[in-house]
């Protein structure tokens, strides 16, 4: 019968019994074997070391596979911004390079800089740069991965070197981020002391305004207040004078005698200008005269005119 030739075989001597599945995991291996250079008792893998610091040397990127940028975290584009922020150490992540881009000054620096801080710097093709900056064609083919923006304290912008007068520019209602970065690089290159932002209605610090205040950013801080008409009030009573911008002010610009004051200067959207309340906290309302062709001037340009006349009065002053 079938049974007792299947309970005489189960006796034959070198016979094993199954193991019941212990084996299993044993026989599953250890996976696919590791490329050479990965290996790193390998030779490939020396040789590998040897070409990665050669280019690091020479500021050239490693090539690495592409990958998505970190969730949360925005993208410094353009040549100038990008080594604005690795000079200034700004916390990075990832540092995008597009291939058979060419070399300038500004790039080799930055490339230098990233192998220095063993920052990962990765080379991509220019679509695929194009798709992780969003579509930002003025990226100049490259682009650095940073953390989101951390803001100070409006206080904080308080703290200036002994014997300066501070200087802040606070915005009312600017919601246009490049609006935001050229009123930082103004702040920057007319010895502002940091700019003040509104939590809502307000743009913020993202890469569009890293980008137009061309690096700006990582020098000049900004704060952020929940409610803007309270700190211009701390201010105040910190003995700052506030300044609004508006073309209806009574002062005109020529005329203004506050610059040699500690002073917040304020500027409102193009649209809207400023708010009811924060007009009424201002000590003074300054215009900017312009041509009667023209009917006003945006937070940028107006913030820059104003403070290059108070730079000029403070100047003249010492």
């Amino acid at each position: 019968m079938a049974g007792d030739a299947r309970r005489k075989s189960a006796n034959l001597k070198g016979t094993k019994v199954g193991s019941g599945g212990r084996g299993r995991k044993a026989l599953e291996g250890k996976g696919p074997t590791p490329k050479a250079e990965d290996r790193v008792y390998h030779a490939a893998h020396k040789r590998k070391q040897a070409a990665e610091r050669l280019a690091a040397k020479r500021g050239e990127p490693r090539r690495e596979a592409p990958r998505r940028k970190p969730s949360g975290d925005e993208l410094v584009t353009g040549r100038n911004a990008v080594l604005e922020a690795l000079r200034t150490r700004v916390p990075a992540t990832t540092l995008y390079v597009a291939a058979r881009a060419e070399l300038d000054d500004r790039m080799r620096e930055s490339l230098s800089i990233a192998n220095h801080r063993e920052l990962p710097v990765l080379e991509v093709m220019r679509p695929e740069l194009d798709r992780l900056t969003g579509g930002d064609l003025l990226h100049q083919g490259i682009a650095l991965a940073v953390k989101p923006y951390e803001y100070a304290h409006p206080l904080d912008l308080l703290k200036t070197r002994r014997g300066e007068l501070p200087l802040i520019v606070a915005l009312d209602g600017v919601t246009d981020p490049r609006n935001l970065g050229a009123v930082i690089r103004s702040v920057a290159a007319f010895g502002g002391h940091g700019v003040l932002l509104p939590q809502r209605r307000s743009a913020g610090v993202t890469a569009a305004a890293w980008r137009s205040s061309a690096g700006a950013v990582a020098r000049t801080p900004v704060a952020m207040a929940s409610n803007l008409a309270q700190a211009l009030t701390a201010y105040k009573q910190q003995g700052l004078f506030v300044a609004g911008l508006d073309g209806d002010g009574d002062v005109p610009l020529p005329a203004f005698d506050l610059a040699d004051r500690p002073l917040v200067v304020v500027a409102g959207s193009e649209g809207a200008g400023l708010s009811r309340l924060v007009r009424e906290l201002c000590d003074v309302i300054v215009s900017i005269p312009i041509s009667a062709a023209t009917e006003s001037l945006n937070a940028s340009v107006a913030t820059g005119v104003a403070l290059y006349q108070i730079a000029t009065t403070r100047a003249g002053s010492e």
